[in-house]
C-alpha cells in the first residue's frame, strides 16, 4: 500500500524510553489512498508521539467499504508489508514475480530489503466490499539492505485464550509468537501479530511477554480491556503521555475501532471482555533497535537514504525492478519536503 500523506518530519527535541506499563487510547486518523475520489483508510500507526510498537511502524485499515481498489506500482525499502484481509479479495503483484489473490485467512508477507515494488487491485472491474489491514514491520540493520522476497501462508497456528468467565476465545498467530505458538512467516526481530476472537459474553486472558511492548486495535464488536501491570522494580509509575492516558494501576478501558490502545511493557497478560463478541488485533514485540526515518513508502535511518531511494524510483532504476504484468503505469514519488527529514522518536 502506498501513502499519500508523507508526514514530512517529526520533531526530535524530546524523547522517552518505553520503561513501563501504559494504558493510552490513541486516535486513528482518516487519510486518502489513490486520490481525492478514491478509497480512504484509517491509520493507527505511526502516531506523532508513538512511531513504533516493537518493530511495527505502520497500520492501515481499509474498510469496511464498497470500492474499486487500484493502487498502481509503487516502491518500498527497509520494511515488510503484512496484509491481513477480513472481507473481499485483492490481487497482489510485485517485482519478484508474485501474482496472488489476497483473501481471508491467508497471510501475505512482502519483504522489501533494499528495494521492491508492487501493485494492489481489487478483483473485478466493479466496486466490491473490501476490509483488510495492512501493516509494516521495520527491518533491522542486519536485513534492511538485503534482497526482496514474498511469501504466503494459509496454515497459521491457532491457540485458545483461557476464559476468566464464559467461553474461551482464540487467537490466530499471524506473525511471530504468542502463547508458545509460532507463525511460519519469516521475521527478523522478536515480534507478535495476532487476530483475537472473543465470544459473546466472554472474558478471556491474552498472554503477553512482559519484556515486549504491545498495543491492541479493535476490528469488530465491543471490547473492554482490563490491564494489570506485571510487578517489577521499574514499574513504579508511567510518564505522562497522550490524552486519555491512565496510570499503571489496574484499570479497564473500552476499545473501539477508532483508537489504538497502547499497553507499554511489563505486562504478562490483559483480560479482554465482550458483550456481543469482538475481533481485535494484537501487535507487539521487543522495543526496536533504532529510531527510524519514515517518509512516503520508505523506512530508513537518514534523510540521505530516503532522498536516494526517491531518486532511484523516479529514474526507474533496476533497484526496484518491474511489477509483473504491468506496463509503464506507476505512482510517482511526491516532492521531497523543504525541511530535513528527522528520526522519529517516541514521546510517551
Amino acid at each position: 500500500m502506498t501513502r499519500l500523506d508523507t508526514d514530512d518530519a517529526v520533531a526530535t527535541e524530546t524523547s522517552s524510553e518505553c520503561d513501563g506499563p501504559r494504558a493510552m487510547l490513541l486516535e486513528t486518523r482518516e487519510v486518502p489512498l489513490g486520490g481525492v475520489r478514491a478509497m480512504h483508510v484509517r491509520r493507527s500507526l505511526p502516531q506523532r508521539d508513538l512511531p513504533l510498537v516493537g518493530a511495527w511502524c505502520f497500520l492501515d485499515r481499509f474498510g469496511p467499504q464498497v470500492t474499486r481498489m487500484r493502487v498502481e506500482p509503487h516502491p518500498h525499502i527497509g520494511l515488510q508489508t503484512v496484509t491481513w484481509p477480513f472481507v473481499g479479495e485483492v490481487r497482489h503483484r510485485d517485482t519478484v514475480g508474485s501474482d496472488v489473490v489476497v483473501r481471508r485467512g491467508a497471510l501475505n508477507l512482502m519483504t522489501s530489503g533494499a528495494g521492491i515494488a508492487h501493485s494492489e487491485y481489487s478483483v473485478g472491474e466493479d466496486a466490491v466490499p473490501l476490509d483488510a489491514m495492512q501493516l509494516w514491520v521495520a527491518l533491522p540493520e542486519s536485513r534492511r539492505h538485503g534482497g526482496p522476497a514474498f511469501e504466503r501462508h494459509e496454515d497459521l497456528p491457532i491457540i485458545a485464550l483461557d476464559a476468566v468467565s464464559g467461553p474461551a476465545g482464540e487467537a490466530t498467530v499471524v506473525l511471530g509468537t504468542l502463547g508458545g505458538a509460532v507463525s511460519p512467516a519469516t521475521t527478523y526481530t522478536p515480534i507478535v501479530g495476532a487476530e483475537l476472537r472473543i465470544p459473546p459474553g466472554a472474558r478471556v486472558r491474552v498472554p503477553l511477554d512482559p519484556a515486549w511492548e504491545h498495543a491492541l486495535v479493535a476490528v469488530t464488536g465491543d471490547a473492554s480491556v482490563a490491564t494489570v501491570p506485571t510487578p517489577a522494580p521499574t514499574a513504579a509509575g508511567a510518564s505522562p503521555g497522550a490524552s486519555a492516558a491512565v496510570g499503571p494501576a489496574a484499570t479497564t478501558v473500552a476499545l473501539d475501532d477508532g483508537h489504538l490502545l497502547y499497553l507499554g511493557v511489563q505486562r504478562d497478560e490483559v483480560v479482554v471482555s465482550s458483550a456481543s463478541g469482538s475481533t481485535l488485533f494484537l501487535l507487539g514485540g521487543e522495543p526496536f533497535e533504532d529510531d527510524i526515518v519514515m517518509w512516503w513508502n520508505f523506512v530508513a535511518r537518514s534523510h540521505e537514504e530516503i532522498a536516494q531511494a526517491r531518486e532511484d524510483w523516479e529514474a526507474e532504476s533496476s533497484r526496484f525492478g518491474r511489477v509483473v504484468d504491468h506496463g509503464d503505469e506507476r505512482i510517482p514519488a511526491p516532492p521531497m519536503p523543504a525541511v530535513r527529514l528527522t528520526r522519529r522518536r517516541r514521546r510517551l
